[in-house]
């Protein structure tokens, strides 16, 4: 069976000769006549393999010296509590909710202290980002909170909120090293990731070094606290090792092919091409307002329930897999990860226009 064309929004396509390699070092890394899932973490050899990705994704994203790179279980969801447990001095922090991971991260954050919802997008089910030029912001609060790009709605924040000085949280699983940040304007930027970077089983923490102490919530498992992770260069127990060695393998094919600039340019051009397309379409549109549209995930519908789940079948058939969308919002969904080559989008959108004039 030859390769499809994955559209799924995570577990995600990964480059192709990403796997290859790993292939290729399956039996026998390096010479070590073992495979990375069977050796041990405290090797030599895969000391040099953590410490390799963790210069890597320093490289790609210009991370300035204070801050420490995580390599962390429990996926993104499992920082929704580590948030709080470790930067609610005051215990109170504010959330700008814009999808269904910004309100689980908001949910878990009132276990802990006041969350204060500072603006929402719920009242169109999250089909754009509210403005941040000014939001209700006490001097009180810890921090203020975002989910970067949305994941199941396919919208992003283009310009980040005016936070009047209090630090920025941003889960940025779904855009992850998808174009250049400047790390420096977040206190602690993470992402699960399943989606962009890795196989699924671990999330990368980005954060300021005066954040990482001793004083967290009272309660905060040995294992939640930043300082213990930091402290032990994340390898306080056995950390996902296949997954940090893929990582790395993913850091060092965005390396060789330009880095985040050339990504930038690469994920507006299979944007552009399928956006284009649902501004034409008689039969398809697009769900987000235009301004807030992510270049990762792409939301679509026809209007047409039983018409959307031909599409999806047919699709499927086609080698377009995973196209269905979110359960809490139907439709479609294409994710057009880093590792989605051009062609697969445009071999998409000759699809799509096939499916239109049959079905129009």
């Amino acid at each position: 069976m030859s390769r499809v064309y994955n559209f799924s929004a995570g577990p995600a396509v990964l480059p192709e000769e990403v796997l290859k390699e790993a292939a290729d070092e399956m039996l026998d890394y390096k010479g070590s006549g073992m495979s990375v899932m069977e050796m041990s973490h405290r090797s030599k050899v895969f000391d040099e393999i953590i410490k390799d990705a963790e210069a890597d994704i320093r490289k790609l994203m210009n991370i300035p010296d204070n801050y420490k790179v995580l390599f962390l279980q429990g996926g993104a969801s499992q920082q929704f509590a580590a948030i709080p447990m470790n930067l609610m001095k005051n215990k109170k922090a504010g959330y700008i909710v814009t999808g269904q991971w910004a309100k689980k991260a908001f949910q878990e954050a009132k276990m802990y202290g006041e969350a204060v919802e500072l603006a929402s997008s719920a009242d169109e089910t999250f089909s754009y980002i509210p403005d941040c030029s000014d939001l209700p912001i006490t001097d009180d609060m810890d921090y203020v909170y975002i989910c970067e790009n949305n994941t199941i709605y396919g919208t992003k924040f283009k310009t980040l909120p005016n936070t009047k000085g209090k630090d920025l949280v941003a889960d940025v699983s779904s855009c992850f090293l998808s174009e250049p940040v400047d790390v420096s304007k977040y206190a602690v930027i993470y992402g699960g990731v399943q989606k962009n970077v890795g196989p699924a089983g671990m999330v990368i923490v980005i954060i300021r070094e005066d954040l990482i102490r001793d004083d967290v919530l009272e309660g905060t498992p040995t294992m939640l606290k930043y300082k213990t992770q930091a402290d032990n260069d994340s390898l306080y127990n056995t950390p996902p090792c296949y997954t940090i060695y893929i990582c790395g393998k993913v850091f060092k094919w965005l390396l060789k092919n330009g880095g985040l600039e050339a990504m930038k340019d690469l994920n507006e051009k299979k944007a552009k091409i399928l956006y284009d397309y649902l501004d034409s379409s008689k039969l398809f549109k697009g769900t987000v307002r235009k301004e807030d549209r992510s270049l990762m995930n792409v939301p679509f519908v026809t209007g047409n329930e039983e018409l959307d789940a031909k599409f999806v079948k047919e699709a499927t058939a086609a080698g377009f897999v995973n196209l269905k969308g979110h359960r809490t919002v139907g439709g479609m969904r294409a994710s057009i990860y880093n590792a989605m080559p051009i062609e697969g989008v445009e071999k998409l959108v000759e699809f799509m226009k096939k499916f239109e004039e049959e079905n129009a």
